[in-house]
């Protein structure tokens, strides 16, 4: 009896390693919604005269202003949507044998990445700032101010899984992105920088129908910010692969 039972226990072992291992984020399908960017304002006319009144004349008055500029930053692009999923038992053609919709709070990341080939997830962990640095490199990010390394500026995610192995906290470059027009004071839509030993790969944490970075009453599951080529001839768009992993 003993020895049965520890065979039992010995097999459900190999059934949990198996079910770590094999775990990893997938393709998603992507449904198409919207898309939307701000406008480049005309100019904003400028015409003082020596008191502020229209009967002073301007001429030989110096007028000291203050200028504040709201500039569309095209270095970077953003995609901001909700994630729907099942787990299933399929074979290598997809016919499922049966399968569980999530229904409810969804939880999990969102991975894009530049890499069209396979991703080696058993060894993903954080980007460092050599692997960040090049990064800004191949995206000719150059701007101190608003790069990859000024924007995911600090080492602050939660604890998170990829694949059955635990990232964790405060380990990777993190960024939040804005809730309501402002920065979240929560910690929410965190977004952090990974690394499998050769690609460079974005992970949004999934929230679960959470208020969004516009003030309204549409929630979002996740919102997530990538890299777009930085050089001021560039006239195309850079591909990513999204992946999704359902805890």
């Amino acid at each position: 009896m003993k020895n049965n039972i520890i065979a039992i226990l010995a097999a459900l072992l190999v059934f949990i390693l198996v079910f770590r291992v094999y775990a990893v984020p997938v393709g998603p399908t992507v449904t198409y919604v919207s898309n939307t960017t701000m406008g480049n304002a005309g100019g904003t006319m400028v015409n003082e005269t020596n008191n502020g009144s229209t009967s002073g004349i301007a001429g030989g008055y110096i007028f000291t202003i203050n200028l504040d500029s709201n500039q569309k930053n095209e270095k970077w692009k953003a995609y901001v949507g909700n994630v729907t999923g099942k787990f299933a038992l399929s074979d290598s053609s997809g016919y499922a044998i049966y399968d569980w919709t999530l229904t409810g709070s969804v939880t999990g990341e969102v991975y894009a990445t530049r890499a069209s080939g396979t991703i080696s997830w058993g060894s993903t962990n954080c980007s460092n700032l050599t692997h960040i640095e090049a990064e800004n490199t191949a995206m000719n990010h150059g701007g101190a101010q608003d790069n990859i390394t000024a924007t995911f500026d600090a080492q602050d995610n939660d604890e998170f899984e990829i694949a059955g192995r635990t990232i964790v906290a405060s380990t990777c470059y993190t960024t939040n992105l804005y809730v309501d027009g402002a920065a979240p004071g929560d910690d929410s839509f965190e977004e952090v920088l990974l690394y499998d030993g050769t690609n460079f790969i974005y992970a949004a944490i999934i929230e679960n129908d959470h208020d969004a970075y516009m003030n309204s009453n549409e929630p979002y599951d996740f919102q997530m910010i990538v890299a777009e080529d930085g050089r001021e001839t560039w006239s195309s768009s850079t591909p990513y692969y999204f992946y999704v992993e359902l805890d």
